[in-house]
């Protein structure tokens, strides 16, 4: 009688602690990037890069507020990323965009540091990271890994995973006509589009940032 209420105890601590990881799963905030040449899914890391997450998700849906480095002009309630392009594409290597002056020398108006961990490294494709000036200057630009690139460890805020589907998208981008770096026909985002938001709560401290933005 004891081993089978020892049992039937094993069973359900086994089972409670299944659908702990599945609900901490869920609870994951995700990313459909609307683009013109289709759609990339991504899975966001709140846990590892909250302040990156939060920026994304703000700057995604118009809740962040940035300054058009354009013309200089406060944002409020405005998608930073919608219209904006993919402005720099390297086979075998990474696609970015999320330049709102569309040349990889802008930026939101402010930058925050960096979060990086041992524990998410460059060690597979589909890396979702932001790109950067130097250290600490993150701002809203990002790029999306084509293979495993650890160079790269340590010196860039990996923020999200992109799904084997994503990937495919991101090595047909890639590979479309350049001039240099450039795209001659850069792929649009249309819009970013977030579902389990509330995952990501912590609040970025903005200070001035200039340079341009790249992963090397």
């Amino acid at each position: 009688m004891r081993t089978l209420i020892l049992t039937l105890v094993l069973i359900i601590s086994t089972s409670l602690f299944g659908v702990a990881q599945a609900a901490a799963a869920a609870a994951e905030p995700t990313a459909i990037i609307h683009t013109s040449a289709g759609d990339l899914h991504c899975t966001l890391f709140p846990k590892v890069a909250p302040l990156g997450v939060e920026n994304f998700i703000g700057l995604a849906n118009g809740t962040k507020d940035w300054t058009s480095p354009v013309s200089h002009a406060k944002k409020h309630g405005v998608p930073l990323y919608d219209g904006t392009i993919f402005h720099r594409v390297i086979p075998e290597f990474m696609i970015q965009g999320g330049d709102p002056k569309g040349d990889g020398t802008g930026d939101p108006g402010y930058a925050f540091k960096n979060e990086t961990s041992p524990a998410v490294r460059f060690d597979k494709p589909g890396r979702l990271a932001y790109a950067n000036a130097g250290p600490n200057t993150n701002g809203s630009q990002f790029f999306i890994t084509e293979v495993p690139s650890p160079s790269l460890n340590g010196g860039y805020t990996i923020f999200g995973q992109c799904d084997d589907a994503a990937v495919e998208l991101v090595k047909k981008i890639a590979r479309m006509a350049t001039r240099g770096e450039t795209p001659v026909h850069p792929v649009k985002i249309t819009h970013i589009e977030i579902h389990g938001a509330g995952a990501s709560t912590a609040k970025t401290e903005p200070k001035p940032s200039a340079g341009v933005k790249r992963p090397m």
